[in-house]
Parts: C-alpha cells; sequence; structure tokens
C-alpha cells in the first residue's frame, strides 16, 4: 500500500496530497483520517513551517465517503444506529476537527471534483483556489445522508445560508466559475497552473512573522464564537504577546528603513 497522503516540503510550506488517485481520493478511510490528524500535529509541533496546501492526486481532489462501503455496510458505515454514530465520531469527524486546529494557514487546491465530504475537506482549509475542472458538490442528499463530517456548519461559513441550503438541498454541483463567483473560491486557474497559484498564495502568506500568523489564524478561528468583548479580551492578550517578539520589531524597524524584513519566528 503507498501512503494515504503524501507529505512534501518545500522551505517553510508543506504540501500534503492525497494519495488514492484510483479511488478518486476518498477521504472515509481511517489511514487516510490517520495521515490527516497525523500531518496536522507534525505541523503544530514545528514553528518552521508556516503555511499547508492540500490537494489531491490523479483528476479528483476528493470524491468524499467511499460509495461502495456505504453500500456494502462496511467500516465507519456498518453496524447498529448507535455503532454508526461513534464510527463518524471517532472516524471521518476527526479530520474537521484536526484542520480546525491546524495552526498555520492552509490552502485548499481544488484539482478536480470535490464531491461530498471532498467538498467539505476543501471548506475546513482557510483559504480555496480551483482549476478550471474543479467541480463542488454538498451531495449528501443524493446518497440519502445528511453532511456528517461538519459540512452544515462549514458550508453557510464560506457562502452564506441562501447558497449553502441550495447546495445541500439539491445536491447539485457548481463549476469552479460559479464557486468563484459565490465566493467558495478566490482563484480559478487552469489545471497545470494550479498549484504554482498554490504556492503563489502560501507565498504571500509566509513571509509575515509565523508567531503572528498563527496567532492571528487562532483570533479569526475564536472570533466565530465568541462575543466581541470576549474576542476582544483575547485580542488584548495575543496583542502583547506579539508586541514582545523579536519578528515585530524587525518588521518596525525594516519599515522604517525602508528595507525587506527578516522574520525568524523568534
Amino acid at each position: 500500500m503507498t501512503d494515504a497522503v503524501l507529505t512534501t516540503r518545500d522551505g517553510d510550506i508543506i504540501t500534503w496530497t492525497l494519495n488514492r488517485p484510483e479511488a478518486r481520493n476518498p477521504i472515509s478511510e481511517p489511514d487516510v483520517i490517520e495521515a490527516l490528524e497525523n500531518a496536522v500535529a507534525e505541523v503544530n509541533g514545528d514553528p518552521s513551517v508556516r503555511a499547508a496546501i492540500i490537494t489531491g492526486s490523479g483528476s479528483a481532489f476528493s470524491s468524499g465517503g467511499n460509495v461502495k462501503h456505504m453500500q456494502n455496510r462496511e467500516g465507519m458505515f456498518g453496524g447498529s444506529p448507535a455503532e454508526i454514530r461513534q464510527g463518524y465520531r471517532h472516524g471521518i469527524q476527526r479530520i474537521p476537527l484536526a484542520l480546525y486546529h491546524c495552526e498555520v494557514p492552509t490552502i485548499a487546491a481544488v484539482n478536480g471534483p470535490a464531491i461530498g465530504a471532498g467538498c467539505d475537506l476543501s471548506l475546513m482549509c482557510d483559504m480555496r483556489i480551483a482549476s478550471t475542472a474543479a467541480v463542488f458538490a454538498e451531495s449528501f442528499v443524493k446518497v440519502g445522508l445528511v453532511p456528517g463530517d461538519g459540512g452544515a456548519w462549514f458550508l453557510p461559513q464560506a457562502i452564506g445560508m441562501a447558497r449553502a441550503s441550495e447546495m445541500a438541498f439539491t445536491g447539485d454541483a457548481i463549476d469552479a466559475a460559479k464557486a468563484l463567483e459565490w465566493g467558495l473560491v478566490s482563484q480559478v486557474t487552469e489545471p497545470d497552473q494550479l498549484l504554482p497559484a498554490a504556492r503563489t498564495l502560501a507565498d504571500r502568506v509566509a513571509v509575515n512573522p509565523p508567531q503572528v500568523l498563527r496567532m492571528t489564524k487562532k483570533l479569526l478561528r475564536e472570533g466565530r464564537q465568541h462575543s466581541l468583548e470576549s474576542l476582544l479580551e483575547l485580542s488584548a492578550a495575543m496583542q502583547a504577546l506579539a508586541h514582545h517578539t523579536a519578528d515585530h520589531h524587525e518588521a518596525v524597524g525594516a519599515m522604517l528603513d525602508r528595507r525587506t524584513p527578516n522574520f525568524t519566528g523568534q
């Protein structure tokens, strides 16, 4: 068996590639879940990483759940209702929790179809760009299921409730152009330019102070669920830490000296 997720590093940027192209990169398999969870844990423990890209091998980004396993009631899709509930909680739902708590900014480079949980996987990332070959479908209703992996939380956050409802209630796919129009992605490229474009975006992120990047991501995440008063308190605490980093003093000095800053993560 090949690795479920390939990890490559170029400088301070990590790329995770879903590596089951023959099955269109499903993410409901235990080895994929564990690989993504471990990949995020490694990044969180490595302060030298500044951004992460996730993409798919082959022609698809991700087909989501393994439909053959659904039909055969295998793995997380088998057993009693109580067992299936536990299968989701201790299976595929580990992915949104891991990516939500990934400390560095993440970019989904959607190279092809992102279907069901595959669509939701792209939504779990902070930023999304798509090739012209990409399509997105919140297609759970088409197989008689609900979004079991957090899509009902992520999708409205990305495109608003009305458009999220249209996608979830119809299960219909939208192409890359529509995804751009709706704000689901921020860029659309030709297929051969997708990873270079993702890398360019990651580079634009990674030039900034790494500690501050991680704190900024934390604030954006916390802002979804806290009151303004609570977020302001957290912001003040993080700002106090940021003021005492060497990178802050380097940034101010470089701005005043009109030179390019050199951030070290200190």
